[in-house]
């Protein structure tokens, strides 16, 4: 009996001794780490609740009417919408066509800008497909340009003499300081460009710093202002390798305009990269301000 006793005592101990939980043990850095194991066990509560959201909203979220939406022409003016009617859809029009077109579908009041569009099969990354250059279209672009020009003193009386509407150093400097910007093109020397770098946040934005590439970096200031006086225009392939650029005026008349967009076209033709391989101008159209797009044949590939 005794010994009975003792084994069921000591069972009894045993059965209501606890049992001591080993302690986990984690890893100093890593995925097997305590705080890594806590963010994924984060992340996973985080995707459950999400789930639950996306799953109530199923329930709950109506379906509604799917929204009509009207073609581009119908959200367009009046004006706009009876000028688009006189452009055959799908057709190309010859360049001189294409001009007279676009004086008859202009609908402003004012005296609307001539923009030639085209759309090239370059690649702008590459550095001998990054076309840029400037042109000086013979009958000018018809806008008022306001040429500044920096450079030393007696290079400042010539530009002057020139046509230069700012031809100043310590002054011109003083305007800049204040951020004040009256001018349309910056015509500057090497040996001055230094000075400006200081304003190149200022002046880069808005596509005003001089560059060698413009022409607007030159010894020659005199025959730059002339230049920029005389409708000097430049033109560069944007990120989706189109080229913009505007001929001219809508009072300038068809054979102004047409001078104008052949002077351009000749310059484009002349900046084909030797490295291309396939088509050079892939579409060109021509529109007014506020006008409709006319698409042109393509006569330069």
């Amino acid at each position: 009996m005794a010994e009975e006793e003792v084994k069921t005592t000591t069972e009894a101990e045993v059965i209501e001794t606890p049992v001591e939980e080993k302690e986990e043990t984690f890893a100093k850095s890593g995925k097997k780490s305590k705080k890594h194991i806590e963010e994924v066990k984060a992340e996973e509560e985080r995707q459950a609740r999400k789930e639950e959201r996306k799953a109530e909203e199923a329930v709950v979220k109506p379906k509604g009417a799917k929204p009509v939406t009207r073609p581009r022409i119908e959200r367009r003016g009046k004006k706009y919408q009876e000028a688009a009617k006189l452009v055959e859809k799908g057709k190309t029009y010859s360049l001189k066509d294409a001009i007279d077109l676009a004086l008859k579908t202009t609908t402003v009041k004012f005296d609307a800008s001539v923009e030639i569009h085209a759309r090239l099969g370059v690649d702008p990354r590459q550095a001998d497909q990054n076309i840029r250059t400037t042109l000086v279209l013979p009958n000018g672009n018809g806008k008022t340009v306001r040429v500044a020009v920096f450079a030393p003193l007696d290079v400042c009386k010539a530009a002057k003499a020139a046509g230069a509407d700012i031809a100043e150093d310590e002054e011109f400097v003083k305007q800049l300081d204040k951020g004040v910007i009256d001018f349309d093109i910056l015509i500057s020397t090497p040996a001055y460009m230094p000075k400006l770098g200081k304003y190149a946040r200022l002046l880069g934005p808005k596509g005003l710093m001089p560059n060698p590439k413009a022409g607007t970096v030159t010894m020659d200031v005199e025959k730059a202002v002339k230049e920029a006086k005389a409708g000097k225009v430049e033109y560069r392939v944007d990120k989706q390798s189109i080229v913009h650029i505007g001929v001219g005026k809508a009072s300038f008349g068809t054979d102004k305009l047409l001078e104008n967009a052949n002077a351009f076209f000749d310059s484009l033709k002349a900046q084909k990269p030797a490295s291309l391989k396939g088509t050079y101008v892939k579409s060109v159209f021509i529109t007014t301000t506020m006008g409709p797009s006319i698409a042109i044949e393509n006569l330069y590939n």
